[in-house]
């Protein structure tokens, strides 16, 4: 059965293959699966389990066809992870972004603290036709008022008290490439005068010199503030906002999207995993949980600098309540977010739900087991059948979890 497998996946590598087979072949039915087909049924045929089994084929085909869009026509591969999203609100900020990554258009990330807008910025540069040039990121906000437009604009030697010699600034740094404004809304009204004619005709001059520059470096900015808001009370200039706001991106907060923290998490594992040179597989359900009801006034940022903690102080190879704040696990109204998005149904809410659980629990089972799956079926009460089935549903691999 496996060796038929593989001319059907040759020819279409997306499609959902169920096997009906009896029991007797039940071990060439379990290769088949290794071997690619998505799951399987024995005979007598139940008609639910048909049912079932057919739901989830079409909804495995359906995510599959829509990454394999992406991931042929546009997106690079080293961003599929981050774009393998369950989030609505986050799949059309990716959808504006493959939009906007080709064109010339200044952008504007809005979203709060800790949201990625950075890794959002890059990635539009990333996928621009300007992806060999520099990327310069600037963090306005961390820059002193008598130093940003030095930073910005450059100097000529001797122009304020310090400036010993001639210095480049960021937008001449940037030509031909991306600079990224992070934190708009602190810059001096000096710097949005001098930033909205650069946005206007592309020059700008240094601090203490009259010689008129040209760039033509995209601009990407970013802002935690309302800044229409700011304009209207006269704290921003309304000429520089409306430059700044040809295309805007909002970017949900890591509360309004937790059914995307399992596969955030598990991104942020493989990269932590190489850093500290340690062999976590996975996430206690219980903290996956408590990460879910959990506000996140930190964002993205807040939850990566939790697990990178928690790795460096676990000792098994499972990120375990024991590794983390307690406050993080603590019941009271301030922490109650349902986990739930009001733009699913109540099936498809349950259904991920179950699916999350099941990886995770999958993931803690083979860690203490080290992937051997008679052990862990008999711990988990199931047959080795309903195992694989499992495995294969998931895409768990009994030798990533072996010593």
């Amino acid at each position: 059965i496996a060796e038929a497998i593989k001319p059907f996946k040759e020819m279409n590598p997306l499609a959902e293959i169920l096997i009906l087979s009896s029991k007797e072949f039940i071990r060439d039915t379990n290769k088949a699966v290794q071997a690619g087909a998505n799951n399987y049924l024995t005979y007598p045929i139940n008609p639910a389990q048909v049912h079932r089994a057919i739901e989830y084929a079409n909804a495995s085909l359906a995510k599959n066809l829509e990454l394999d869009y992406l991931r042929d026509k546009f997106w690079k591969a080293e961003w599929l992870e981050i774009i393998d999203s369950r989030d609505a609100g986050m799949r059309d900020v990716y959808k504006k972004i493959r939009a906007v990554a080709s064109t010339r258009a200044t952008v504007l990330l809005n979203g709060e603290t800790g949201t990625g807008k950075g890794l959002l910025a890059r990635m539009i540069h990333m996928h621009s036709n300007r992806c060999d040039d520099p990327f310069i990121s600037v963090h306005c906000g961390a820059i002193p008022d008598t130093l940003l437009e030095s930073e910005l604009f450059g100097h000529e030697k001797g122009s304020f008290t310090g400036a010993v010699r001639k210095k480049l600034g960021k937008f001449e740094m940037a030509r031909g490439g991306t600079i990224f404004l992070d934190e708009l809304g602190t810059i001096t009204p000096p710097a949005q005068i001098k930033l909205l004619q650069v946005l206007q005709d592309g020059t700008f001059s240094r601090v203490g010199g009259e010689e008129t520059l040209q760039t033509d470096a995209r601009v990407i900015t970013a802002t935690n503030a309302d800044l229409a808001e700011m304009s209207e009370r006269g704290e921003f200039r309304k000429d520089l906002y409306y430059r700044l706001n040809v295309f805007p991106i909002e970017i949900p907060p890591l509360r309004e999207r937790v059914e995307d923290i399992p596969q955030i998490v598990e991104v942020f594992l493989k990269k932590l995993k190489q850093r500290h040179e340690k062999n976590i597989h996975s996430v206690d359900p219980q903290v996956l949980q408590a990460f879910k009801n959990y506000p996140w006034p930190g964002n993205i940022r807040e939850l990566e600098n939790l697990i990178e903690r928690a790795c460096i102080l676990e000792t098994t190879k499972i990120l375990t309540p024991e590794s983390f704040p307690a406050g993080l696990f603590e019941s009271g109204d301030a922490h109650a977010v349902l986990p739930i998005q009001g733009h699913l149904s109540l099936a498809e809410a349950r259904r991920h739900a179950v699916e999350d659980f099941e990886r995770q629990y999958l993931k803690t089972l083979f860690t203490r087991t080290k992937g051997k799956v008679n052990l862990a079926a008999e711990d988990a009460g199931i047959s080795s059948r309903q195992l694989n089935k499992l495995m294969a549903k998931h895409g768990i691999q009994k030798e990533s979890f072996k010593d």
